[in-house]
């Protein structure tokens, strides 16, 4: 396990993007990640496997944006 030492800034801010992320898909479905502990553990297995591949579309749509301006600024 990587301690805080080892992570970098970026990582870092990836990590805190994701997770909320994660807890905005709880949201709009109704839930948190405190009451994810009362669902059976099928469904609760299932919301957050539902909730990391949304969370991970995002972030590469994210990136894939900020790639985008990125090119777009060297260009001029």
């Amino acid at each position: 396990m990587k301690n805080d030492a080892d992570v970098t800034p970026v990582q870092d801010h990836e990590a805190k993007l994701e997770r909320a992320l994660i807890e905005e898909y709880l949201r709009e479905h109704g839930h948190t990640l405190r009451d994810l502990e009362s669902l059976a553990e099928d469904a609760r297995r299932q919301l957050l496997q539902d909730a990391s591949m949304y969370a991970a579309g995002r972030l590469a749509e994210i990136e894939a944006r900020a790639h985008y301006v990125k090119e777009i600024h060297q260009e001029h």
